[in-house]
């Protein structure tokens, strides 16, 4: 189980961002082991690590929203380009005070490897959590496009993910935010979409613990792709998660991250 936190668990906007217009959350806590950069995935946003970092009582957690997302919706250009620089930015800050554990969810787990791959003498471990990587192994069906309208394609998008209940539950508000964050997320979907792959994951030198939940046999095959082309590489299943283990299932991620850190620091 992964310790608990001895200070209030609470995530603070920081004043001094590394990239301006980039909103930037972090908690700190006394004799951190590490620090874990949090990078959230399509149509999401920071935020929604709360629980994770709750149960990462030794780390200190830095969260942030990508470009084109949330706090940081007006910051562009949008890219995996950008991306990658703007968790560069972070990576150095922290890697000053100490090592630097990378987690990335989802379409975050894209920007963690590159980032890893462009740095990897400032990162000392990647964790990803079902992060699409179909070029190494092909997925056979991607949702089809219902319009070239962002805001339509961002509901479309809640809708099939978390669910037309979690939709209706949302305030108009919400619902609002999520749809003008339409713009990023088919910049997103584009890139894991593309033929030519951004990086060649072979090149990684950073140790990585690849995490899938028993519901997606994709990943699960995904995860045994990755362990073969790369020995830096291992897989952890997570029993009974789905693609939302980052709100679901906070203590077993949790506990994956702290498993993987000691084994790296051990080695």
């Amino acid at each position: 189980m992964p310790s608990p936190s001895t200070t209030p668990p609470r995530l603070r906007f920081i004043e001094n961002s590394p990239v301006a217009g980039l909103a930037v959350a972090e908690r700190r806590v006394a004799s951190p082991l590490a620090t874990v950069i949090c990078v959230h995935g399509a149509l999401d946003r920071g935020g929604s690590f709360v629980r994770l970092v709750r149960r990462l009582g030794r780390f200190d957690v830095v969260v942030y929203d990508r470009r084109g997302y949330q706090g940081s919706r007006d910051l562009t250009p949008v890219s995996l380009a950008a991306h990658v620089e703007d968790l560069t930015a972070l990576v150095e800050r922290e890697a000053e005070t100490g090592p630097v554990i990378l987690f990335g969810h989802s379409f975050g787990g894209v920007v963690t490897i590159a980032t890893a791959i462009a740095i990897p003498n400032n990162v000392a471990l990647v964790v990803d959590y079902e992060s699409p990587v179909p070029w190494v192994l092909r997925r056979e069906h991607f949702h089809a496009l219902r319009s070239d309208d962002p805001a339509t394609e961002a509901e479309a998008f809640f809708r099939r993910i978390m669910g037309d209940r979690a939709w209706e539950r949302l305030s108009e508000e919400q619902r609002d935010s999520r749809r003008r964050d339409g713009t990023a997320l088919l910049i997103d979907l584009s890139v894991v979409r593309q033929p030519d792959a951004p990086f060649d994951v072979r090149l990684l030198r950073v140790p990585m613990t690849y995490v899938y939940g028993d519901q997606a046999d994709y990943y699960r095959s995904l995860a045994a792709e990755l362990v073969k082309v790369n020995p830096v590489i291992e897989s952890r299943e997570l029993p009974l998660a789905g693609h939302a283990a980052h709100l679901k299932n906070a203590d077993q991620l949790a506990s994956v991250i702290e498993q993987s850190w000691a084994t790296c620091a051990s080695a």
